[in-house]
């Protein structure tokens, strides 16, 4: 009989040295796969955000197609005079006229009045409606904020508005280079200088800088300043701010970031022209040219960005 065999062979085991190394190789293996993760399902989420966009875009040239013009940036009057002015009633902007024609007919058809106010109970499940083609998938917060209520409009105005739970969007229509005070929305005028105003329904032929060179929509960062795709609540901080934006500072500036464009993107901001093309535009920016971007009729030139 031959012992050899009758005995069990011993496995030698791991030692501690051993396993210690490779736990640490499997580490820096994680460590060097995770932000090649990271960085494909950013870009992932930048590109469903661009094709966001694109469909915005898409919308906006069938309702130009439709009604001849693109949707006013909101529609409100002032309730005693009756006559146009920025933080009055009932404040449907530019993104819920959109609705039908990104394929939202039903939100816009059954949930919503034009004709009643923002705040009226007629709309109360609207306010709160998440319209997934507003949202950027990069901005994984919660879809829907607190509105809080701001300084009184004028005097002998009272709206009434208490805080208000409303469906946030990424994307703010451009109004322009030029602050709202400054360009006479206290006084009813409010006419800024680019795509998206009050109560003024632009043509393309009113881009005169040509449609390739005009930025419509533009990108915004929840964490900088919350928005929402329903309109002007009159009443509320910020109001208009919540729907368009001004391009005063490079976008994701850290200068007053607030009402302006920015993003989640590491690379840059998108941006919608009036063609349907989508941008994405770094900070570095040189200032005179994305001004210009930003304008319908600067008549500027325009080079490379």
């Amino acid at each position: 009989m031959n012992l050899s065999h009758s005995k069990k062979q011993v496995r030698p085991a791991f030692t501690l040295v051993e396993l210690l190394v490779v736990i640490a190789i499997i580490g820096i293996l994680v460590g060097l796969l995770l932000p090649a993760v990271q960085a494909a399902r950013e870009a992932a989420r930048q590109t469903q955000c661009k094709n966001n966009l694109k469909q915005i875009g898409l919308a906006l040239h069938m309702y130009h197609d439709s009604l001849g013009a693109l949707p006013p940036g909101w529609i409100a009057q002032h309730p005693t005079t009756q006559k146009p002015y920025w933080l009055g009633q009932p404040g449907w902007g530019w993104a819920a006229r959109t609705l039908p024609y990104i394929e939202q007919a039903n939100v816009g058809d059954n949930l919503i009045d034009y004709d009643r106010l923002l705040l009226d109970p007629f709309h109360d499940v609207v306010r709160t409606t998440t319209i997934p083609t507003y949202i950027c998938p990069s901005d994984t917060g919660d879809t829907i904020f607190s509105l809080e209520p701001g300084p009184m409009p004028m005097p002998n105005y009272t709206t009434g508005f208490t805080a208000t739970n409303v469906s946030k969007t990424n994307y703010v229509g451009v109004f322009g280079t030029i602050r709202m005070t400054s360009a006479g929305c206290p006084m009813g005028e409010c006419i800024g200088n680019g795509s998206f105003v009050l109560q003024r329904s632009m043509r393309f032929r009113d881009f005169t800088d040509g449609l390739s060179n005009t930025f419509v929509v533009g990108e915004r960062n929840s964490q900088f300043s919350p928005s929402t795709w329903l309109g002007v609540f009159a009443g509320a901080a910020h109001a208009p701010g919540r729907i368009v934006a001004v391009a005063e500072t490079p976008p994701n500036s850290e200068i007053t970031p607030g009402f302006t464009f920015s993003s989640y993107h590491p690379a840059g901001t998108h941006f919608l022209s009036a063609d349907g093309s989508v941008k994405l535009i770094a900070e570095t920016i040189r200032m005179e040219t994305y001004q210009a971007l930003c304008t319908r009729g600067g008549g500027e030139i325009i080079g490379e960005y």
